[in-house]
């Protein structure tokens, strides 16, 4: 059995009349994150941790902000296609642990949902994902109230002796 790690980071801008979206989940507040899609700063992360897991690149490369497909769209659309590509290319996630940093709201009520939408995305159990959320004391942008951003770290396994993706795709054979 082979395994992987990949780290995502992602940071946005709060701003007024826009919905709040983490982990698939709106949250009230008066603020949103600024983007081109939802902005949902956890659901990027884990993206780019997975994506980054198997040397695919990141989400920009897969979904850019230059195009108008996917003006406003749920970042959980960016999840599904992400991990079913992880998926074709032989890997699966063994575990998702994510950090939220956000002066305000608090996010504790909230952590089981995101976790349970971002499972039920990929099609996993709901014990795979792991969420925190932390303040940053009121240091930095984030501090301030003017942005937040998440953090992922994955593990992703694969049964394949050599390079998964190659070996997925036959190519090793």
């Amino acid at each position: 059995m082979m395994t992987r790690t990949g780290i995502g980071y992602d940071i946005h801008r709060l701003v007024q009349g826009r919905p709040l979206i983490l982990g698939g989940t709106t949250i009230p507040y008066e603020k949103g994150l600024l983007g081109h899609s939802d902005a949902d700063v956890l659901v990027h992360a884990a993206c780019d941790a997975l994506l980054g897991a198997v040397g695919m690149g990141d989400m920009g490369e897969h979904f850019p902000d230059t195009d108008l497909t996917w003006k406003d769209t749920s970042s959980m659309v960016f999840l599904d296609e992400i991990y079913r590509k992880i998926l074709a290319s032989g890997w699966e996630l063994v575990n998702m642990d994510a950090t939220v940093f956000a002066q305000a709201p608090k996010l504790s009520a909230h952590k089981p949902a995101m976790a349970r939408n971002m499972a039920q995305c990929m099609g996993v159990s709901d014990d795979r994902i792991n969420i925190k959320a932390t303040t940053t004391e009121g240091l930095g942008v984030i501090g301030a109230g003017a942005g937040m951003a998440a953090m992922c770290v994955v593990l992703l396994q694969s049964p394949y002796p050599n390079s998964a993706p190659e070996a997925a795709r036959g190519v090793n054979d």
